[in-house]
């Protein structure tokens, strides 16, 4: 995954900006620092101008707030006066004035709904939006007051969805044994898999969701105490999956527990709002001169498997303020016999971060000590495995630690897609030193005809005889060729804002679609 200094609310991914055609990541003024925002949050300046009052805040009135000078958002129903933040901005005032005097909702969720705003903006927030009730039409308002009883096996589907959709919604039960509590979730999809399944249970609250382009939750605060381990069964062909706990008494249990707000519905995934769970760091080893792989352990009543090709947040509290930033988890090694390393009955994440000197995020992560925790979300992403499994040549373009999304990719590719003629990684980097896993990139060169790997040096030792500058038309149009004339291709990149940004023109330039290309963003 790109690793850059963590970005504030709401800096567009690159992306974004290369579907939008818009603008890059901006240089920020002395002075403009995300540490420099934290400490102006603290100083006890009014930033709102209302003197610490909150108001309700008609249409009309945040309509009037359009201006650079005077700018206010609303998000989620809260209203926010950004105008000192303007100079704080990653993505520039321009960005922030797309959603002056409106609604931002929709693009700050667009763009990356991780952040959290209201933490970065607690000090800048005017008050709620005044909005007229709404009366809930009464099969909802009968659907939820159902919801809230005590859970005592299936409850009714959420009417939340036409008649053909909730033919679709996945549903849940449960049943017991004198020692085992078991939650069975009815995907009605089929092709289940356990990526696609994600559980949490921490002091006696359960959380079981189902995620691809929806999400299904079931969330329970369960009626009685059960142990850490959590085994997930998942019958594929049916879509059943099947969440079993260990009572910690042997009792029975007249009820599951206790609905919590999210319980048994379904949307889309992009409006579930992100969860994390604290992880604890067990490893921390030098892979170059500023950059570390580091072992996170999950807790033991997690199941979460990161797929192929997306990505997790990490959350510090850095100065008071909650800090996130995206990563994408790599494997430990690369595997030169093709098989999938062991994962630890998946209870390890990999992630293989550059220290910046000056980055606060990367910094307070440097200072973890063996043993602390950090909290990490659930996966996010929207690469498809099945773009690459309809390809015959596979082209990966990473520059620095653009490198990591290439990881898991790389051994997928090379172990279960039969069709691809060719995989090639074209890795971009300053010098010899800062190519990462450089030998273990040229033994499985050796190991597999069809992986090449070429480096490419923009500031190279005068004895370096292999390729360098900087990416180009001319470079991509010798490194990424067709195997044959009609070949179906896929062109991965990652890298930095510019090198994504230039490199996708460069490929478009040379006949290249937007179908046969994917960046790597978060």
């Amino acid at each position: 995954m790109l690793n850059v200094p963590p970005q504030a609310f709401p800096a567009p991914s690159s992306q974004q900006r290369v579907a939008a055609g818009g603008r890059a990541k901006v240089p920020l003024k002395p002075g403009r620092s995300l540490m420099d925002w934290i400490r102006l949050t603290k100083s006890g300046r009014d930033l709102t101008g209302l003197k610490g009052r909150l108001i309700e805040v008609t249409e009309d009135e945040l309509a009037k707030h359009n201006k650079k000078e005077d700018c206010w958002i609303c998000i989620r129903g809260f209203v926010y006066n950004v105008t000192p933040y303007m100079e704080y901005h990653p993505g520039g005032e321009d960005e922030l004035m797309k959603a002056a005097g409106a609604d931002g909702t929709d693009l700050f969720d667009q763009v990356h709904r991780w952040v959290n705003y209201e933490s970065m903006l607690k000090e800048c927030l005017v008050g709620r939006m005044a909005v007229k009730p709404i009366a809930a039409p009464k099969e909802i308002s009968s659907t939820l007051s159902e919801e809230k009883k005590q859970l005592n096996g299936m409850l009714p589907e959420k009417k939340v969805l036409g008649a053909s959709a909730r033919d679709l919604t996945p549903s849940y039960d449960w049943f017991q044994t004198d020692s085992l509590i078991t939650i069975v979730i009815y995907t009605k999809q089929k092709d289940m898999n356990a990526e696609l399944v994600i559980v949490d249970c921490e002091d006696k609250r359960l959380r079981g969701e189902i995620v691809d382009d929806h999400s299904y939750l079931v969330e329970v605060d369960l009626d009685h105490a059960v142990q850490e381990d959590v085994a997930v069964n998942i019958a594929e062909k049916v879509g059943k999956v099947e969440i079993i706990l260990k009572k910690k008494d042997n009792i029975h249990w007249k009820m599951l527990g206790q609905a919590l707000e999210s319980h048994n519905t379904f949307i889309k995934r992009t409006e579930r709002g992100l969860f994390y769970r604290k992880c604890k760091l067990v490893s921390k080893t030098e892979v170059t001169h500023d950059t570390k792989l580091l072992c996170l352990m999950l807790p033991r009543s997690t199941h979460l498997c990161v797929p192929v090709g997306q990505h997790i947040y990490l959350k510090q509290t850095i100065a008071g303020t909650e800090v996130v930033k995206p990563y994408t988890p790599v494997l430990p090694f690369l595997p030169l016999d093709f098989k999938e390393p062991p994962r630890h009955d998946g209870a390890h994440l990999y992630l293989m971060i550059k220290m910046y000197s000056c980055g606060l995020f990367t910094q307070a992560l440097d200072h973890l000590q063996i043993g602390d925790y950090i909290s990490v979300s659930n996966p996010e992403g929207n690469f498809k495995k099945s773009q690459v499994q309809t390809s015959e040549d596979l082209f990966l373009l990473a520059a620095g630690t653009g490198f990591t999304p290439m990881v898991k990719l790389l051994n997928f590719a090379l172990t279960e897609v039969g069709c691809l003629r060719t995989v090639r990684l074209i890795f971009f980097n300053k010098t010899e030193d800062d190519i990462l896993w450089r030998n273990q990139l040229e033994q499985l060169a050796l190991k597999d005809e069809r992986f090449e790997v070429q480096f490419i040096l923009s500031q190279p030792a005068k004895d370096w005889v292999g390729k360098q500058g900087k990416i180009s038309s001319s470079l991509l149009s010798e490194c990424v060729k067709r195997s044959r004339k009609d070949s179906k291709v896929l062109i991965c990149i990652c890298g930095p804002t510019p090198f994504t940004e230039q490199g996708v023109q460069y490929l478009k330039d040379l006949g290249y679609s937007q179908e046969e290309i994917h960046t790597f963003t978060a």
